[in-house]
């Protein structure tokens, strides 16, 4: 794991092989970064193979049994140097996830920064906090998305 107490942070960041890190570690890694820091790394090459990374093992820490018989698009909208939009389908006790926007109309739409995003994600956010202090705007059903993070296993740190 990376020591972000000397050097680059963004050189050490894109270093690493997401690919490999834990979902445990990555949590550790962005518990232990600022909102600025993490506003910093996210740009270019090393913003791209997070977000790919992060919604590339959403259908793996997806609980089935927890979404029950759930049926919902969710479309999640980062923002930051960029606007990257995914798409995850949550239908008949599986996820499936799609990079970009679909003609589809999403039951609710997540939007926030690269650092909200990193933190939702990782378990170091709380949505309902985020939320209220309009960190994350949500639009369509409040409800599901107040509750989304049940249903995928997402470490406690």
């Amino acid at each position: 794991m990376p020591d972000h107490s000397s050097g680059n942070l963004t050189d050490e960041l894109s270093g690493l092989d997401f690919a490999s890190v834990s979902p445990e570690d990555f949590a550790r890694i962005v518990k232990g970064l600022s909102a600025r820091q993490l506003d910093e790394v996210m740009h270019g090459d090393l913003r791209a193979r997070v977000l790919r990374e992060v919604f590339g093992r959403m259908r793996q820490q997806f609980r089935p049994e927890a979404a029950g018989r759930l049926k919902a698009l969710i479309r999640w909208k980062i923002t930051g140097e960029s606007e990257e939009v995914y798409e995850t389908s949550i239908a008949d006790g599986a996820c499936v996830v799609s990079a970009g926007r679909s003609d589809a109309e999403p039951r609710t739409t997540l939007v926030m920064g690269d650092a909200e995003f990193l933190r939702l994600v990782s378990g170091n956010g709380n949505p309902v906090t985020m939320f209220m202090m309009r960190k994350l705007k949500v639009v369509g059903d409040v409800g599901l998305a107040s509750g989304l993070t049940r249903y995928f296993d997402i470490p406690k740190v």
